[in-house]
């Protein structure tokens, strides 16, 4: 049995564990410097959420356009992840993936390109727990402190400071993490060690991946059989079969609304990162498999950028093609 107990810090109830007994800090010496990697779909709004709320920061996109659209003058733009590290001392980064996050801290003009000493890395990303731990040791050696915090929820709740923190890492890095995170999160859960946070993320991921591939089938059963698929999602949102996020996605289900926030290639890109993680663990996953499949068949279909529930109306329109 782990060693850790869950440290659950939540602003709307309030509960939490002995592992944290000092109170959380509310705010950050002023004198800290704050940076910010990655500038998409979930970092954008991140980011100038903690520029609302006061905070200044030193940001690097890949694509150096996406820092326009950060309103604020408090803000100031690098032109590479060695630039951010050598002007700030806590670094957030909310990246692609795996490849993405050791490129920007191992890479010739990465992170730790520069001396880091007793700076603070911030990982957000959707990242396995093995890569979490390996750029861990790559920061330990340069001196520096590292947590992984990846976050449950979208775009919306980023924007509102509503997301949900899943830290892995030392207490005292989290300690001195929450300032920032608490501007972004409406609860704060410490699961463990470095690694455990983004193994944690995987695990709430892949119920909600494959809800949406067993809502696909069920509604092509009851769409084979003559049932409408308006009234199917009606009666299913009245019952036992809806969880918490499906009646907000059924407009885009049934194509009236083209909001996306959660794209098919970043559940196509978790679903593999499940699957890795789950042979590294030897356990079976042929569900995984099948939500890892209808995902690719999408992507093939060109509809990486489309929500993820865009598998659900793809589904029955390929049970309606001629075979």
């Amino acid at each position: 049995m782990s060693k850790y107990r869950p440290v659950y810090v939540s602003k709307t109830v309030g509960v939490r564990t002995a592992i944290l007994p000092r109170p959380r800090p509310r705010t950050m010496d002023a004198a800290v410097k704050l940076g910010f990697l990655g500038l998409g779909k979930m970092g954008l709004p991140m980011a100038q959420r903690l520029l609302d709320t006061g905070f200044s920061l030193t940001v690097w996109n890949r694509t150096v356009e996406k820092a326009d659209r950060l309103a604020g003058s408090a803000v100031e733009v690098a032109e590479s992840p060695a630039r951010v590290a050598a002007a700030t001392d806590v670094v957030l980064s909310v990246l692609r993936g795996d490849d993405a996050a050791r490129e920007v801290f191992n890479g010739p003009e990465g992170l730790l390109s520069v001396p880091v000493e007793d700076k603070l890395f911030i990982e957000m990303s959707t990242l396995r727990a093995k890569t979490a731990r390996e750029l861990a040791a790559s920061c330990e050696e340069h001196g520096a402190r590292f947590i992984d915090s990846p976050v449950s929820g979208t775009v919306g709740p980023a924007a509102e400071g509503q997301l949900m923190a899943l830290v892995g890492g030392d207490e005292a890095d989290l300690e001195r993490a929450t300032p920032v995170l608490d501007v972004l999160t409406r609860s704060i859960v410490h699961v463990g060690p470095v690694g455990q946070g983004s193994l944690m993320k995987l695990v709430i991921n892949l119920p909600l991946a494959a809800y949406w591939q067993s809502l696909a089938e069920a509604t092509a059963m009851g769409h084979a059989g003559g049932l409408d698929l308006a009234l199917m999602l009606e009666v299913m949102k009245d019952s036992g079969a809806s969880l918490a996020a499906f009646p907000k996605k059924i407009p885009e289900i049934l194509g009236e609304s083209q909001n996306v926030a959660f794209d098919i290639d970043t559940l196509h890109k978790d679903v593999e990162s499940i699957l890795a993680t789950g042979r590294e663990f030897r356990i079976p996953m042929a569900l995984t498999e099948t939500v890892l499949s209808a995902c690719e068949s999408a992507l093939e279909s060109g509809l990486s950028s489309a929500d993820a529930v865009a598998l659900v109306r793809f589904f029955i329109d390929s049970i309606d093609e001629p075979r």
